[in-house]
């Protein structure tokens, strides 16, 4: 993991696209061993870096929710103009950007890692008023102790008082669109989670208005989804579930 770098990237496949979107103060590394999984398999995938991600976080402090979407929004308008299906895998804050993008804007299907609706902590309240005198505050880290998972991790180690507020603020627009999903959705959490609570997950599949929609626990896994120890057993499913529509669009 130590060789990749914190940028886009782009595997060549076929004419079904998959859009990757990584986490709050991560970066594209995250996504990038299930990136290299899709595209073994044969699919075209994007992975983007989201708007002030995977550099200093004195760059990430002069972004908000709607650069991030933006960020994202560049990469599906190309699948969908270059490819014949798009599919959004989104992790975390990636998986709010799927949510709401896909209220909005045209895809075959979206799988949704690890995603808040909202977070359980009362110190968000006071961010507002803590904007103007505390500017980063320290970023934990993964939560799985395994030294394993942690060094397939990437992150800042700080992040910026004021996106911190903007993704709360942006969690309750998504909230605000649930009704507006439509796409097959699959909806996916570990149980050893403690940064989002259990019942974002249900929240998301019970109000969101898709017809098509399946959760999947996974036992061994923290909120670091991706890099933890169910992480290929996550990529499976998140294919397999491509790969059923891509029967049925057929």
């Amino acid at each position: 993991m130590a060789t990749i770098k914190p940028e886009p990237f782009y595997f060549e496949g076929n004419e079904i696209g998959v859009l990757l979107i990584h986490g709050f103060t991560g970066s594209p590394i995250e996504m990038y061993p299930m990136g290299e999984y899709l595209a073994q398999r044969g699919l075209t995938v994007l992975g983007v870096r989201l708007a002030g991600h995977g550099r200093i976080p004195e760059e990430m402090a002069k972004t908000g929710w709607c650069d991030w979407v933006a960020s994202a929004g560049e990469g599906l308008e190309r699948l969908r103009a270059e490819r014949e299906q798009v599919y959004v895998i989104g992790y975390s804050l990636g998986g709010i950007i799927t949510l709401h993008l896909a209220s909005r804007f045209s895809m075959n299907g979206a799988v949704l890692l690890a995603t808040p609706l909202y977070v359980s902590d009362w110190r968000l309240g006071l961010l507002p008023v803590a904007k103007p005198f505390v500017r980063y505050i320290s970023m934990d880290g993964p939560e799985s102790p395994d030294p394993a998972v942690k060094a397939r991790f990437w992150a800042y180690d700080r992040a910026p008082v004021r996106c911190l507020d903007e993704l709360v603020r942006f969690m309750r627009q998504t909230r605000r669109e649930l009704s507006q999903v439509e796409v097959p959705l699959l909806i996916m959490q570990g149980d050893l989670d403690q940064t989002v609570p259990r019942g974002c997950l249900q929240e998301i599949h019970d109000r969101t208005a898709s017809t098509d929609k399946a959760i999947a626990w996974f036992a061994n896994s923290t909120h670091s989804l991706l890099v933890d120890h169910d992480r290929e057993e996550v990529w499976l499913c998140a294919y397999q579930f491509i790969a059923r529509l891509v029967r049925l669009e057929g």
